[in-house]
């Protein structure tokens, strides 16, 4: 635990500075530029550095020398990020808190950074290369041209291809022509069967590029499964005012994190992989129990909460947890609805304490979740974190209430006004335009949002349990508002 000293001369993270850091700042104490390459990475936000990066550096201070991490962005936005790294010789900051304790540590495992965009050719040119083993990805939810319910290449109504898998898959076909084998493609993302996903999208482009070349990927490229977890919030100014009004250190961009981090992966790697469980990462032949039940719990709570919590005015996730009808609406979610959906239980989890645990994450003050963070990306996130939960509770005969509850709400958000009529800071969502329409629509026809076949199938529209009770959830919402809707549905009212 550390303890606020005073003021100090600021100092600007970059390697040079390393030694004149205040000695409460973990830095890296092996030499970077001594490292092996073998991973990029794709898609370099917070998640990626408070976790994948993290467990790297964690490997390399105990002296691993023969890995690291070249980053790579292939979007407009991942500018910012290229040039605060570029900056910082691409080292930054990771702020663990909780509670207790606040644990500022640089991490060095990030030892170059590739910015892709407009053109892919320099990614192409790193992926190619020989040292490059491993390419894993954090692009969201919304990054896989797959469909969700197939498993199908989604290709594009315009004909563009995703930057990301055109990259990956020219890459691939250079190092075919070369002479060269594959490389393993690591899916970090929200999905389940994260690394079929990759397979499906990265073979989709392939035969888009050259036709065959994808049969040459499949025998020559591997995709593991993974699950990760680790509470991110957005970084905000807050977060550096803290490093340097305690630590002295300017950092442009740091990230924070809870302390608890979880990283499950199957072990199919073709052309060797860091020795990851070292630094407390999980191996297994099957994913998909531990997938399933971060998915529904931990992401399906956090969906289950989150349009509510904005419409009922709240900022942080911490300060939901704080408000008991929320605490009551998460308890009866995970109990009644997202545990008993769960196919299986993963093998060393307990989920009755994992459900306990949840709430204790979610209620970390220190980590200062925003509320507007779980609102983002509905359309890509919900499909996979709720509607799940929803058919297989129907399948048993099960309860959908609060699930119900929650999406009525995501619909009342989007005509974005709070309920004390106050304007909403309404989230990014790849189809925000249609589905704000189809909430506008639900003012006269309360199940017109149900026709959004992007999260809602038709069998689901048109249930006998589901509708209606989205239908009431809703009408109660614009009646009532949300505190009273949730007294509403805990006391079995509705």
């Amino acid at each position: 635990m550390d303890r606020d000293r005073g003021p100090r001369p600021s100092v600007p993270l970059a390697a040079r500075t390393l030694a004149e850091l205040d000695p409460r700042v973990t830095v890296p104490t092996y030499d970077r530029t001594s490292l092996g390459r073998g991973i990029v990475h794709i898609g370099v936000g917070g998640f990626h550095r408070a976790h994948q990066a993290a467990y790297l550096d964690d490997l390399c201070q105990n002296g691993l020398t023969d890995w690291s991490i070249t980053g790579a962005g292939v979007l407009p936005g991942d500018a910012a990020m290229a040039d605060a790294l570029q900056q910082q010789d691409n080292l930054y900051t990771l702020i663990t808190r909780d509670r207790e304790s606040t644990d500022p540590r640089v991490i060095g495992s990030i030892v170059d950074y590739v910015l892709a965009t407009p053109a892919i050719t320099p990614l192409i040119d790193v992926l190619a290369d020989p040292s490059t083993r491993i390419v894993s990805l954090t692009i969201t939810e919304g990054g896989y041209p797959v469909d969700d319910t197939t498993g199908q290449f989604l290709t594009s109504p315009e004909g563009d291809l995703p930057p990301a898998f055109e990259a990956i898959a020219r890459a691939l076909q250079r190092r075919r022509d070369e002479g060269l084998g594959g490389f393993s493609v690591v899916s970090c993302d929200n999905i389940m069967h994260n690394g079929a996903t990759a397979r499906a999208a990265t073979l989709g482009v392939a035969a888009t590029v050259e036709p065959g070349l994808e049969e040459w990927i499949g025998r020559n490229v591997s995709f593991p499964n993974t699950m990760v977890d680790r509470i991110t919030p957005a970084t905000t100014a807050a977060d550096r005012d803290l490093l340097v009004d305690r630590y002295g250190l300017v950092d442009r961009w740091p990230v924070v994190a809870e302390p608890f981090t979880q990283w499950v992966i199957e072990d199919s790697f073709l052309e060797g992989r860091p020795p990851w469980e070292d630094a407390g990462a999980l191996f297994t032949t099957d994913v998909e129990p531990y997938e399933t039940l971060k998915l529904r719990l931990l992401n399906g709570g956090h969906s289950c909460l989150a349009y509510l919590a904005a419409l009922a005015g709240h900022v942080h996730v911490h300060e939901v947890m704080a408000d008991r009808p929320f605490v009551d609406l998460l308890r009866c979610f995970l109990e009644d609805e997202a545990s008993p959906a769960l196919p299986s239980s993963p093998p060393g989890i307990n989920v009755a304490r994992y459900r306990i645990q949840l709430a204790e994450r979610f209620a970390n003050p220190a980590v200062s979740d925003q509320v507007v963070r779980l609102c983002q990306d509905g359309t890509s996130k919900l499909p996979k974190f709720l509607i799940p939960t929803i058919e297989t509770q129907l399948k048993m005969g099960g309860q959908v209430k609060m699930a119900a509850l929650a999406l009525a709400g995501w619909c009342q958000y989007l005509l974005g006004k709070d309920d004390t009529g106050r304007d909403l800071e309404i989230a990014r969502d790849p189809n925000l335009r249609l589905v704000t329409e189809l909430a506008e629509a639900s003012t006269t026809d309360p199940r017109a949002f149900l026709r959004f076949t992007g999260v809602f199938s038709m069998t689901l529209a048109n249930d006998a349990v589901f509708a209606p009770a989205f239908a009431a959830a809703l009408a109660s919402l614009r009646e009532v508002g949300v505190h009273s809707t949730l007294d509403r549905w805990l006391r079995g009212d509705a």
